[in-house]
C-alpha cells in the first residue's frame, strides 16, 4: 500500500459498512478502558486508529481529554456526530502526522498490527516516543501470534509481548502484558496481545 492509499482504503470501508458490521467492533471497549486507567487516571489521551470506536465515549465521562486520530475522515465523522466538540479530531496517517501536543496515554488497537514493514514500525515507534510525555503510558493491542494473518483485505504483523517490548526498547519499558480474545460480530475469535508500556 503506497502512502497515498490508506485514506482511500479506510474511507471505503467506513462508507460501505455500519459501525457494528466490522470485525473489530466491540460494544464496550472494556480492555482498552481498563488498561488506559492503569496507565494514567487523568490527562490527555490519544486513540490512534480510532475509527468509529466508542472508546472516546467511554473515556470522556471519566474526565480524560480525548483526541481521536484516524486516516479515515468518514470514520471520524461518525464519532463527531456522536460527540460533537467534546473530543479533538485529527484526520492523518500516524506515520506522517506531526504531533503538536504531548499525551499521558497513547492507545492503539487498530494500527500497529497493519505495519508489516520494519521501516514503518520504526517510524511509528518514533512518533509515539515524540508524542508520549515522560512517564506517560502506551497502551497497545495487536493480533497475537495465533491471530489473523490478514484483516480487511490487508496483511498483518502478529506480536507477542516480547516482540513489542523489543520494538519499543530504548524509549519504553514494559509495565503490564496480557492476552485477550476478541469475538467479532459474527462470532469469530481473534486472539490479541495487550501491553502497557511506560515512557522513560
Amino acid at each position: 500500500m503506497s502512502a497515498s492509499e490508506p485514506d482511500a482504503h479506510w474511507n471505503t470501508v467506513y462508507a460501505a459498512k455500519d459501525v457494528d458490521d466490522v470485525s473489530w467492533y466491540e460494544p464496550v471497549p472494556a480492555t482498552s478502558r481498563r488498561l488506559i486507567t492503569m496507565a494514567a487516571t487523568s490527562g490527555r489521551v490519544i486513540d490512534v486508529g480510532a475509527g468509529a470506536s466508542g472508546l472516546a465515549d467511554a473515556l470522556l465521562p471519566a474526565g480524560y481529554d480525548v483526541t481521536v486520530l484516524d486516516v479515515s475522515s468518514n470514520a471520524l465523522e461518525q464519532v463527531r456526530q456522536r460527540l460533537g466538540q467534546k473530543a479533538t479530531y485529527v484526520v492523518a496517517d500516524v506515520l506522517t502526522w506531526t504531533p503538536v501536543d504531548s499525551y499521558a496515554v497513547w492507545h492503539d488497537r487498530a494500527v500497529f498490527h497493519f505495519l508489516t514493514d520494519p521501516a514503518d514500525q520504526a517510524r511509528y515507534v518514533n512518533q509515539a516516543t515524540t508524542a508520549v510525555q515522560t512517564g506517560g503510558g502506551l497502551v497497545m493491542g495487536t493480533f497475537a501470534p495465533t491471530g489473523p494473518e490478514s484483516c480487511s483485505g490487508l496483511p498483518t504483523a502478529r506480536h507477542d509481548a516480547d516482540s513489542l517490548v523489543r520494538l519499543f526498547a530504548g524509549a519504553f519499558t514494559l509495565e503490564h502484558a496480557e492476552t485477550d480474545e476478541h469475538v467479532t460480530p459474527w462470532g469469530v475469535i481473534q486472539p490479541f496481545t495487550w501491553v502497557v508500556l511506560r515512557r522513560e
